[in-house]
This record gives structure tokens, C-alpha cells and sequence, in this order.
């Protein structure tokens, strides 16, 4: 018997290269596109056409990059604070790694996620989430990119603008007058502080929303001296910065060798 025979006779692969390791990566990034819920790993190797063990590899390769983060719960997969850090324009961009502990602590004191957000080509975008280590749920996450005056966060740092601001979003002076934004009546309710510089202007805002049954103006008179206490802690963080002090949360970001060598 030729001793080809009972061997497999698929064609050998060819090696893959670093371009196509990262063209892999970048399909797995898309396909968590216009979606802000955590998605598992089969339901991702669905989108992309791939073995769910190779989505696997890199998926997990892309978490190590913070890039994707997983939810320790359930294994699934959403975007990570990395991807937002680098999305976020070289004019605007603050120090994310600075303000993450202060938006932890906030968390955790009020058992809600707290998000810090900027505004972007007349957008608002959401740039870092902490959740709290209880009482968390999808609901406390908000859209990472909306229209300004679609969010808490945007209609904050809009209405502490200036009058021009404050008119380009709904009740501006409302939200001056009461220290924070808040959206329209829904399910869910959002509130926003802004977060001002060194120099007095409004930079960015911190977020919070829930369930509206939980989120009501009790619990909003509870939280917001948090907030707002929060807000001033981050007047550094916010504040024109050197270009050194600006990179320095992407700097941070972990490239993974192994998207680098091709072995994903």
C-alpha cells in the first residue's frame, strides 16, 4: 500500500501572515459594530465566518489589548475602553487611565455605573465605564456614540458651554440652573455633570443612568454631591494637557505579539 495512503489529502495551508492575523482581528472588531450588548463567542465566530477556537484566540488576544473586554460572568464579548480611548480625537483626548479609579470609587459608593463622556463632531462619546461591583445591569451602560442632544452626557457639557451651547440642546438652562442634565422621560433615565478644567470651561461630563423605577429624584438628590464631588476631582485630568500627558492612555494600550506575528 503507498504509504500517501489513508493520509489526509486537504491541501496544506499556507502560513498565515501578520497582515492576515490582523485583517482576522480587525473582521472580529466590526463585528461588534452598532451593538452595545455582550455577545458570545459562537455568535461572534458566526458574524466573521470563522472557527469558534481561531475566534477564540483572537478574541482573547484583543481583551489582553483592551481592545474587546470580556464580561466575567457570562464569557461574552463587547467593546472594550481601549478601542474608545484610541477612537477619541487628538484634540480631545484625556487621560482615560487617570480618571478610570475616580469612576470606580464613584461606582461603588453608588452602586451604578458611572461613565465618562466628550463631545466629538456635535456627538457625544461615551470614553470610559466603570460598573460597580453590585447592582449592575445592561441598562447602566450608555451608547457610545449618539447626537448630543440624544444624551445626559452631551446635553451637560453643551448646556455648561456657554448660550450657544445651551441652545443647541433641550432644556440647557434647566440643567444650569439644577447642576445637571437629565433626558427624557423613558425607561430608562440618565443623568450628567460636567466636568470642568483648570481654566473654569466644560471638557467633559460624567454619566449615570438606570432603570427609571430605581433612578428616580430620590435617589438623583442621593447621588448627585457624588457626582458632582467626582467631577472636581477630575479638573486635572480634563485640563489642557502636554502632548506626552495626552498619550498617555494610549500608550498604555497592549498590543498583542501574537496579532503582530500572525500566529492567531
Amino acid at each position: 500500500m503507498d504509504a500517501s495512503e489513508g493520509q489526509e489529502s486537504a491541501v496544506p495551508l499556507r502560513p498565515r501572515t501578520g497582515s492576515q492575523a490582523i485583517e482576522r482581528a480587525i473582521s472580529v472588531l466590526y463585528a461588534l459594530e452598532n451593538t452595545d450588548a455582550f455577545i458570545p463567542i459562537s455568535e461572534l465566530a458566526r458574524r466573521v465566518g470563522l472557527p469558534i477556537s481561531t475566534t477564540h484566540r483572537i478574541a482573547q488576544a484583543l481583551v489582553r489589548g483592551r481592545l474587546l473586554t470580556q464580561d466575567p460572568r457570562t464569557d461574552c464579548y463587547g467593546i472594550g475602553d481601549g478601542l474608545l480611548t484610541l477612537a477619541t480625537s487628538t484634540t480631545k483626548r484625556i487621560d482615560v487611565d487617570a480618571a478610570a479609579p475616580h469612576l470606580h470609587t464613584l461606582s461603588s459608593q453608588i452602586k451604578i455605573t458611572a461613565s465618562l463622556g466628550i463631545t466629538e463632531d456635535d456627538q457625544a462619546v461615551t470614553v470610559y465605564s466603570a460598573r460597580p461591583p453590585v447592582a449592575f445591569c445592561d441598562h447602566q451602560i450608555p451608547e457610545q456614540r449618539a447626537a448630543l442632544d440624544a444624551t445626559a452626557m452631551g446635553r451637560a457639557i453643551a448646556a455648561f458651554a456657554g448660550r450657544k451651547g445651551r441652545q443647541r440642546v433641550a432644556a440647557g438652562d434647566a440643567a444650569r440652573r439644577r447642576g445637571y442634565a437629565i433626558s427624557d422621560p423613558a425607561e430608562v433615565t440618565a443623568i450628567a455633570v460636567p466636568v470642568f478644567d483648570a481654566g473654569g470651561r466644560v471638557r467633559a461630563s460624567i454619566g449615570v443612568q438606570a432603570l427609571s423605577a430605581r433612578l428616580n429624584q430620590n435617589l438623583i438628590s442621593q447621588i448627585y454631591p457624588a457626582m458632582r464631588h467626582t467631577a472636581a476631582l477630575l479638573s486635572d485630568v480634563v485640563s489642557e494637557s502636554s502632548p506626552q500627558k495626552l498619550g498617555s492612555s494610549v500608550g498604555a494600550l497592549a498590543v498583542s505579539p501574537d496579532l503582530l506575528r500572525g500566529t492567531i
